[in-house]
């Protein structure tokens, strides 16, 4: 039995009353890491946060690394949503500055809304293929939609899939970075504007034809 099979949940809630009964574990286990930590995040300590008893926990997650990757896929699936709504539907017209910017004010905003949390599920916790293969979709959901809109604006230089997907890495790199440990002596609304600048520069750059090295 490979270690992701021991990640997953043992038991899928279908009626709203188990549905909630996982939401209120999940809420109970994204407060006890922050404000504990992920060492200090126990079963005993999320069941007692949750108002669940420990019982109840096991009858949905094997063990608290379960818990991890339910409540990584659950935040992963919100900044999705949120972030797709701007990518996806941006008003007529609007300039691709515009949109970058509203789209790295976004991804600052999610990691800033609770750091320690994010900090703990992505750094301090371990990635089973389970959570890398979820990283993955809410990725390449994004490229594809800001992949559209570099094309219906006639950016991303020769290749807008690739820009597109440098794009959405480079701002969750960025903005993790900055949000958990800051980049330079940059405050926030500098932040955002020199990363639009840098992303509003490289998509809507030409493509630069590289010379042949003479033998």
């Amino acid at each position: 039995m490979g270690r992701d099979s021991r990640v997953g949940p043992r038991k899928r809630p279908t009626q709203r009353r188990s549905r909630e009964t996982v939401d209120a574990i999940l809420d109970g286990a994204a407060q006890v890491f922050e404000r504990s930590g992920y060492a200090a995040g126990t079963t005993n300590r999320i069941a007692e946060r949750a108002g669940v008893s420990v019982g109840s926990v096991y009858e949905y997650f094997p063990n608290k690394d379960a818990i991890v990757v339910a409540l990584a896929e659950r935040e992963l699936d919100k900044e999705r949503e949120a972030l797709l709504a701007i990518l996806a539907r941006p008003p007529a017209g609007e300039s691709l500055a515009k949109l970058l910017g509203r789209f790295v004010l976004a991804v600052v905003e999610l990691h800033a809304a609770r750091p320690n949390l994010h900090r703990i599920l992505f750094e301090e916790a371990d990635h089973p293929p389970r959570v890398h293969a979820c990283v993955l979709r809410f990725e390449e959901a994004l490229a594809h939609a800001l992949e559209s809109s570099l094309r219906a604006r006639g950016a991303g230089g020769a290749d807008p899939d690739t820009c597109a997907h440098l794009i959405v890495q480079t701002t969750e790199a960025l903005a993790h970075r900055f949000v958990l440990r800051g980049i330079h002596d940059l405050d926030r609304e500098a932040f955002i504007e020199q990363t639009t600048r840098l992303l509003a520069g490289y998509a809507g750059s030409r493509p630069i034809a590289m010379r042949r090295r003479s033998r």
